[in-house]
């Protein structure tokens, strides 16, 4: 088989399940976004969480030209990207019990504010207590992950629970278990995970559905322009200013 035609199939396998979450999960979607839409409003904040490669998705809406610039990325500290050396040690905290309790009350994120957690799996510990946690201390908490591995695999959190049992709303991205969409002859592992691609794109149209539920309020949206545009750091600047108390990522 050509190389080519390999990437053909993955981006085909992508397309699919870009189509199958517009298809099923619109009216999660939307709800979502009307959840960041009224934190927006009624003057509470926004935060996105991942860990790992679950990380990228969050980090996709924060300070991002063309999204709302009210998205703040709650860090927990080695689980982030892969500058952490070895890489290996991001994975094995996402299985610490309490690391996730910690850092939210360390955290500016209060009752009334929007946390999105993102986890593929959502059967670790971080994004488990990260989840029950925020929901003790009043947030709305957007789960977005695949609902697959609720039934194909075991939680690792005391409680056997996994993210999609503690959120107010639940995105599934749809992703089969292992996330990897190709095999082939010659080739012993799967390969071709589709998980970023999907999950970026719920995190966007998320974004984009908020935007419109606040421009049909008749508010206009704190939306970030690109830098790279005349006029674009004016534009942030301004939007930045006026929603200074409620951004995190400049202090």
């Amino acid at each position: 088989m050509s190389e080519s035609k390999l990437a053909g199939q993955f981006l085909d396998a992508a397309i699919g399940l870009l189509e199958r979450v517009r298809d099923e999960e619109s009216a999660h979607i939307a709800e979502a976004g009307t959840a960041i839409a009224e934190a927006v409003a009624s003057g509470n904040r926004l935060f996105a969480f991942g860990a790992g490669h679950s990380s990228l998705p969050a980090q996709d809406v924060v300070y991002r030209a063309g999204g709302l610039a009210l998205v703040n990325f709650l860090a927990v500290p080695g689980t982030v990207g892969i500058d952490v050396m070895p890489a290996t040690l991001g994975s094995a905290l996402e299985r610490v019990d309490g690391l996730a309790g910690a850092v939210l009350d360390s955290s500016p994120a209060t009752d009334g504010d929007v946390l999105v957690i993102i986890s593929l799996s959502g059967r670790n510990a971080l994004p488990v207590e990260m989840a029950m946690n925020a929901r003790a201390l009043g947030l709305k908490v957007i789960g977005v992950t695949s609902v697959a591995y609720a039934t194909g695999t075991k939680s690792r959190h005391v409680s056997g629970t996994f993210l999609k049992d503690h959120c107010d709303i639940v995105l599934d991205s749809k992703i089969a278990v292992g996330d990897a969409e190709l095999s082939l002859d010659g080739i012993d592992a799967p390969f071709a995970p589709a998980s970023t691609v999907v999950t970026s794109a719920i995190m966007q149209a998320v974004m984009a559905a908020a935007a419109g539920e606040l421009a049909a309020r008749g508010m206009e949206p704190p939306l970030l322009r690109s830098g790279n545009v005349d006029g674009g750091h004016e534009w942030n600047g301004r939007v930045l200013k006026e929603y200074g108390d409620r951004i995190f990522f400049r202090h």
